[in-house]
């Protein structure tokens, strides 16, 4: 009887989890189509889709950036007006100290980006990087930029991996829209 009641609890416990991770995900599907709505206004369509990362694709970004992707995959908004294509949205992880830091770069149709947002932020340290005038830096950043902290991006201290993961992240997309960018 003991045994059954560990069971039971124990998957009563994995059943929560799961709830709270289907939360945990809607809430940030969320917070990133606001963020659309809130830059773009109201008038504009998306589309949301799971963009599978070509191996061949996803070792070369991954080599030069020196950061791997967090999964094989990646989410993509593909974001219109008046059935034109004005936009792209790339949602994906990167890891902090320990845990994943959830980020979303809105790119225009020429590479530029529009936006860079921090949709979650785990770690207990760190979380100066969802501060919004540092996050801003990227805007109007392209694939020319460095990218180099103390460069032409701004350190924070007590930050440190955290500022280095979402650099290398957003460059990351940059560098996989330009070698996708014909597909999409």
């Amino acid at each position: 009887m003991k045994r059954l009641l560990k069971i039971f609890f124990l998957l009563l416990f994995l059943m929560l989890n799961l709830i709270e991770m289907k939360t945990l995900a809607q809430v940030i599907k969320e917070e990133t189509e606001a963020l659309i709505i809130e830059i773009f206004g109201e008038e504009v369509n998306f589309t949301f889709s799971k963009f599978e990362l070509a191996d061949t694709i996803k070792k070369k970004v991954e080599s030069i950036v020196k950061q791997k992707f967090f999964g094989e995959f990646i989410y993509l908004y593909t974001i219109s007006a008046n059935d034109k294509i004005i936009a792209f949205g790339f949602l994906d992880n990167v890891y902090g100290k320990s845990m994943p830091i959830t980020f979303f770069v809105l790119i225009d149709i020429n590479g530029n980006i529009i936006s860079t947002n921090i949709i979650k932020y785990r770690e207990a340290y760190g979380g100066a990087v969802s501060n919004k005038a540092w996050i801003e830096q990227f805007t109007g950043k392209n694939i020319e930029a460095n990218f180099k902290v103390g460069w032409d991006i701004s350190s924070i201290s007590g930050a440190t991996i955290s500022v280095n993961s979402v650099t290398k992240g957003i460059k990351k997309i940059l560098l996989l829209y330009e070698e996708i960018k014909d597909e999409l």
